[in-house]
This record gives C-alpha cells, sequence and structure tokens, in this order.
C-alpha cells in the first residue's frame, strides 16, 4: 500500500533529523541537544521545543520502532481521516504529550534536569486513535499468542505506560506517551461530540453500529470490519437498495440528483475495496488508486 503524504512526510522529517543528529554529535555538536524539549523552568528552555522535540531520537532502535509505528497505524489513519486532520491529530497529541511531561517535572514527578526527545507521544495518540476508530480489528502482538483487538491493547498498554510511570524512573517519558494518549482521546471526543458525521451509540465509549451524514441521516455501518469501516469513513455503504437521505431546498429534482451522485460514488468505493479484499492494493488500476485516494481526503 502506498505510503499517503503525510506519513511520508513525517517519515522523512524524523529520518532526516536522525541523520543530522548523528552527524553533528560526530562533530562534537547536537541538534537533540538544541532541539529536545527542556522543563519550562530551566535556563535551557524554548518554546519552539515543544514542536522540535518530536523529530529528535535518541538512537536506532528508538526512532525505528517510532517511524514504524507511525507507518503501520498512521497511513491508515490518514486515509480514513485525510491528511488535513490528520496532521492536526498528530501535532495535538505531540504538543499535549510535551506538556503533560512538563507537568510531570513541574510537580516532581519527573527529573526537572531531564530532556524530552521523540515522536512517542504522537504516535501513541495515533495508536489510541486506531484503538477508537478500529476497535475489534485484530492485532498480532508480540510475545502474545493470539490476535488481541486493537482496544484492548491499546487500553492495557496505556495501564503498563501508567504503571511505569509511577513506578520506575528507566529514562523512558511514560507521561509523555500518556499525554499524547490523552490530548488524542480529548480529540477525537470534541470531533465526535462538534461533527453530525459519528455519534458514539448508546453509550458505549469505544463501539458504534451507527454513523450519520451531515443531514443527521444514518446508516448501518456493517460488520465492523476494517474495510467496512475505511468504507464508510470514504462515504461508502453496504448497499441496501437505498441512498443516503439529503435535504435540499432547491426541490426534489436536486435531491434525486444529489442522492443519485452519491449512490454512484458510494458503489464506486464499494466495489474498490472489494477489489482490495480479492487481490490486494496492487491489483487496483491508476484510476482506482487516484479514486480511492481522492476519497480519503473527503
Amino acid at each position: 500500500m502506498r505510503i499517503p503524504p503525510v506519513v511520508r512526510t513525517l517519515l522523512l522529517l524524523n529520518i532526516a533529523a536522525y541523520i543530522v543528529d548523528v552527524l553533528m554529535q560526530g562533530m562534537g555538536n547536537s541538534l537533540s541537544g538544541i532541539c529536545g524539549l527542556y522543563y519550562f523552568g530551566s535556563g535551557h528552555f524554548h518554546l519552539f521545543q515543544l514542536i522540535t522535540y518530536m523529530f529528535m531520537h535518541g538512537g536506532v532502535s528508538h526512532i525505528f520502532f517510532n517511524m514504524f509505528a507511525l507507518w503501520m497505524f498512521g497511513r491508515i489513519m490518514e486515509q480514513t481521516w485525510g491528511g488535513q486532520k490528520f496532521l492536526l491529530y498528530y501535532i495535538v497529541c505531540g504538543l499535549g504529550a510535551g506538556l503533560v511531561q512538563e507537568l510531570g517535572q513541574l510537580f516532581g514527578l519527573i527529573n526537572p534536569e531531564a530532556m524530552t526527545i521523540g515522536a512517542s507521544g504522537a504516535v501513541y495518540g495515533i495508536l489510541l486513535s486506531f484503538g477508537m476508530i478500529y476497535p475489534n480489528e485484530k492485532l498480532f502482538v508480540i510475545p502474545i499468542p493470539f490476535p488481541i483487538k486493537a482496544k484492548w491493547f491499546v487500553f492495557f498498554y496505556a495501564l503498563i505506560e501508567l504503571f511505569e510511570g509511577l513506578s520506575t524512573t528507566d529514562g523512558v517519558a511514560h507521561f509523555a506517551h500518556l499525554g499524547g494518549m490523552l490530548f488524542g482521546l480529548l480529540l477525537i471526543l470534541y470531533w465526535r461530540k462538534q461533527a453530525s458525521g459519528y455519534r458514539i451509540n448508546g453509550g458505549n465509549f469505544w463501539n458504534s453500529t451507527t454513523t450519520y451524514d451531515q443531514t443527521g441521516s444514518h446508516y448501518d455501518k456493517g460488520d465492523g470490519s476494517f474495510f467496512d469501516k475505511l468504507k464508510n469513513a470514504m462515504g461508502g455503504k453496504k448497499n441496501d437498495g437505498k441512498a443516503n437521505m439529503h435535504v435540499h431546498q432547491s426541490g426534489h429534482q436536486a435531491d434525486y440528483d444529489y442522492n443519485a451522485r452519491k449512490k454512484t460514488e458510494s458503489d464506486e468505493i464499494e466495489r474498490i475495496l472489494d477489489k482490495i479484499r480479492k487481490g490486494g492494493y496492487q491489483s487496483l488500476t491508476d484510476k482506482e488508486k487516484s479514486t480511492l485516494f481522492n476519497a480519503s481526503k473527503k
């Protein structure tokens, strides 16, 4: 599957920053020493560090696992939300992680002399978003010998981070990880409250079987599989022989034309996703890939 533009750009920026930092360290300098996040009460703190710290990493394993998770889950979320919304979410999670880390240092839970670097806070926010949008998608996580649903994976990961943050001093920014998840949660709940396109069904935090269009009309989200949810996120739906209701004040003919057009687009997205199921993404033509990509940005 092709890497969407925002995730691709973030991957390249992180890798480039890491290479520059390694080269500078070889010359006796340190880019991470400038761009890493310091406690605001220290003389090394600068406001820009709340952004730049996300692009600094402390070693090969540090950047590898962060970038792997960004690639694995970030591309799905960008295709679900579109580039602009995904980038906003990523930045908010990264900023939230930095702010929570600062609060931890303020209240003495974290060494105030510590410098924070890494995209982990934003990545944990992405992980949370995947668990909320695709709660029943099954993941294989080493060393667990059986698949686990995304919602439980995220839940237990958060508990582990909280425990580690309160009980260990291993140099890992556990509170920043939790901060990224917390701000991601708040942003998703805000979007769900503001947009008529998504409602939480029956008060269930993790699941929703009903999706609402811009006019408040609803349709069933299907069986909860990844492709059904991706289809709904892109404007498609299971074909029950009825087009979504849409109200126009310009008359019945305008309503009919609009609904006919939307149904045609929905059917085309459904056909493309069914083709991916059977033959994989590589089986699509360039035109079908373009149609899918354009739909993901709506």
